[in-house]
């Protein structure tokens, strides 16, 4: 994927859409939603709709494009991979319960690790899938954390000149991109915390668990237990 012109290829594509009047938006949203299944750049598509619809158009068309396509490869990636996981960590009460933990944080680990620079955007839309992070938290996560960058790129493309200038004008906003990565930086800090200590709490519920399976058959006999005992003495032969 790397080795395709693909700068020159959203430069054509979003060249037609130039004149489509109320159709290019939408066109550019279904053109994000194949970025996002095809593990295709979207950020190239994003300073384009600044360009082409200016930074409020821009930037509704971008976020409903990108979260229809997170979304999109999400249930892509959950229908092929989510029972082969299932599958794999059954066997493993450790793993179960550090799925069972992920799934209860789902919103604000989602959204840490959109806020992350470290996470590829298209790779997590096929991990969150094998996670038990429910729809929804992903949809709203994955807004709220991609709105910055977002904004961010559909401005820069507002002020481009002409198409030609796609993908060479980002670096001249080098104390936006440093606030960003600062942002992220504090983001993957706060997600790797969590993460850690969500962990730590689920195995030690996973330990926990095991230790009272352990003891369960020592328990101490109930009154009920005792009067079967007391029946069975009084009607067995000396």
């Amino acid at each position: 994927m790397a080795l395709l012109p693909v700068r020159d290829y959203v430069r054509e594509l979003l060249g037609w859409m130039e004149g489509l009047g109320f159709w290019g938006p939408m066109l550019l949203v279904a053109a994000y939603v194949l970025a996002c299944l095809f593990c295709i750049p979207g950020f190239l598509l994003s300073v384009g709709a600044g360009f082409l619809f200016g930074v409020v158009v821009g930037t509704i068309t971008v976020s409903i494009g990108s979260v229809l396509g997170a979304s999109a490869a999400f249930l892509v990636g959950r229908m092929l991979g989510l029972d082969t996981l299932k599958q794999m960590i059954a066997g493993y009460p450790k793993f179960a319960a550090i799925d069972r933990a992920v799934g209860r944080e789902g919103f604000k680990i989602v959204l840490l690790a959109r806020l992350s620079p470290v996470i590829p955007f298209n790779f997590l839309n096929y991990a969150l899938a094998l996670s038990p992070v429910r729809l929804r938290d992903v949809v709203l996560a994955s807004w709220i954390g991609m709105f910055p960058a977002t904004l961010t790129y559909v401005y820069i493309g507002s002020t481009l000149a002409d198409l030609a200038e796609l993908g060479d004008k980002t670096s001249e906003y080098a104390t936006t991109r440093h606030v960003f990565l600062a942002l992220g930086l504090a983001a993957t800090i706060l997600l790797t915390v969590s993460v850690t200590r969500m962990a730590r709490k689920a195995l030690g519920e996973a330990d926990g668990e095991s230790a009272g399976q352990r003891t369960a058959p020592n328990r101490p006999a109930s009154p009920a237990d005792q009067d079967c005992t007391d029946a069975i003495g009084k009607t067995s032969p000396d």
